[in-house]
């Protein structure tokens, strides 16, 4: 698996924040067999050790519901993290081998739910909204009233939701769900990716305007129990004004 560290440009990120260390980890996946849960566990021992400024998770943390304990010793160690949830973990999927798990609240954490709340970090304020996947998943939009903080950032399962948002409203999109295509051949002249041959935003950093999202490769896996030339990541963003 991959151990990242990613500096990205932040629009209007006030200097006091330059420098400011988030840790994204997504699309979980425990409870069924994988080695995906041997990545999980390397992933938050790193996050651990390296004691980032926010931890942010991006859902599909649950395939069966016997990953729950493992889940809530995971959270636990991971001190205080800000979670939005998946599709999985509101059991919707097309996996064969995952379970229905409904996942509605955390013990370790936040969990945001179409709803939003102001952190403060080195005397400045920033904005962390999560969408749910519910109103995602019926067109739903999720409304977030602004609030008076110079940084803006939103969680949300599907990397889709960059075309989405209206501009300039968030300055930082966090998402997950594509696992890099999990199966990907190499060819010539790129990257076939066998799950979502059409995916805009596979993985890795993109911008609309004045925002940039990050999609996390992911840890785990759906379908099949491995990944090919689409290796599992856990990223720490260093947030840079532009």
């Amino acid at each position: 698996m991959r151990l990242r560290v990613l500096e990205v440009g932040v629009h209007r990120l006030p200097r006091e924040l330059d420098g400011v260390r988030i840790a994204h980890l997504s699309d979980f996946h425990l409870g069924v067999p994988s080695r995906g849960a041997r990545a999980v566990g390397r992933a938050v021992q790193w996050v651990e050790e390296r004691r980032p400024d926010l931890v942010c998770l991006t859902g599909d943390l649950l395939s069966r519901a016997r990953g729950q304990a493992s889940l809530r010793s995971l959270l636990e160690q991971l001190g205080h993290p800000y979670v939005v949830l998946g599709n999985h973990d509101i059991a919707v999927s097309r996996d064969p081998f995952s379970q229905a798990v409904e996942l509605d609240a955390l013990e370790h954490g936040v969990l945001l739910s179409d709803e939003s709340v102001v952190v403060e970090l080195r005397g400045q304020q920033l904005e962390l909204a999560g969408v749910d996947p519910r109103s995602w998943l019926a067109r739903r939009p999720s409304r977030f009233p602004r609030v008076a903080a110079p940084v803006s950032i939103l969680l949300c399962h599907f990397p889709n939701v960059l075309d989405r948002v209206p501009e300039g409203r968030w300055q930082l999109i966090l998402a997950g769900h594509l696992h890099a295509g999990q199966i990907v051949l190499p060819y010539a002249f790129g990257r076939l990716l066998l799950a979502h041959p059409g995916a805009r935003y596979p993985q890795g950093v993109f911008r609309r305007g004045s925002t940039v999202m990050h999609v996390s490769p992911g840890l785990g896996t759906t379908f099949l129990p491995f990944r090919f030339f689409a290796r599992p990541e856990a990223t720490e963003l260093v947030l840079r004004c532009e």
